[in-house]
């Protein structure tokens, strides 16, 4: 069984340095599964913890923490942002000391679903090309959809730069000004390139799925975050080892 220490717990799960760590199990401020912890060297069970609690706040414990957000539009995907806020700054702040990066990014004025997690392996595996994720989005045109822009989206469109035309797994009317189309790459701008080289115009945009994860079933509004459970991880397109 993995044992750590009981400061060591709690840098792993991005609550400071040692120094820090050390002050709040001194200070009696942790619990660790409703038991008060008092000693920084105590040995615990990793596999055993259940959850953390510090200042009357639980955290559950995770050794690899999963994570998904329903990220708004004016937000960038960088801890070091240009022009907006950073969308790190909608996490609690050991999330971010534990190191998070996103699976794949959204463009600042993109919405929708979005993956952040710790582990290098599920970020590999979930945006290599070689890995074929499908990422679902719906777009708002400028101009009405048509037959034929559909069509064009579904043959393949050049874009500039591009050798190769590049095509859309699918693509549906909703409305006569709403799209959903579905892509397994993740080229710069592509789904606002593919609109435009098909003649139209990207007003809005959302990421609605991920492989088989599918935003409305995870009921979180716009800015919000919630866990990732091995299961629909899974239907992301991502099994942990």
């Amino acid at each position: 069984m993995a044992k750590l220490t009981a400061v060591k717990v709690l840098q792993s799960q991005g609550f400071g340095s040692r120094a820090e760590c050390t002050a709040i199990i001194k200070e009696k401020r942790l619990q660790i599964d409703e038991r008060p912890v008092t000693n920084p060297d105590e040995l615990l069970n990793c596999e055993a913890i259940k959850s953390i609690r510090i200042d009357n706040t639980d955290w559950p414990y995770y050794e690899k923490l999963y994570l998904v957000l329903n990220k708004p539009a004016g937000w960038e995907c960088s801890q070091k942002p240009s022009h907006h806020p950073s969308v790190f700054e909608l996490f609690p702040p050991q999330f971010v000391r534990r190191g998070i990066q996103s699976a794949g990014r959204l463009d600042w004025d993109t919405e929708g679903l979005l993956i952040f997690t710790d582990d290098g392996q599920c970020i590999h595996g979930l945006t290599s090309p070689k890995k074929l994720v499908s990422k679902t989005y719906r777009a708002a045109t400028a101009r009405p959809v048509t037959d034929s822009f559909l069509a064009a989206l579904r043959e393949g469109v050049l874009l500039r730069d591009e050798a190769n035309a590049t095509a859309a797994l699918e693509c549906r009317k909703i409305s006569d000004y709403d799209i959903e189309l579905v892509i397994d790459e993740g080229k710069y701008h592509q789904v606002r390139r593919m609109i435009a080289a098909a003649g139209n115009h990207c007003v809005r945009l959302e990421r609605t799925a991920v492989g088989g994860l599918r935003l409305e079933d995870l009921h979180i509004e716009r800015g919000q975050w919630c866990y990732l459970s091995v299961e629909l991880l899974a239907a992301a397109g991502y099994q942990p080892r």
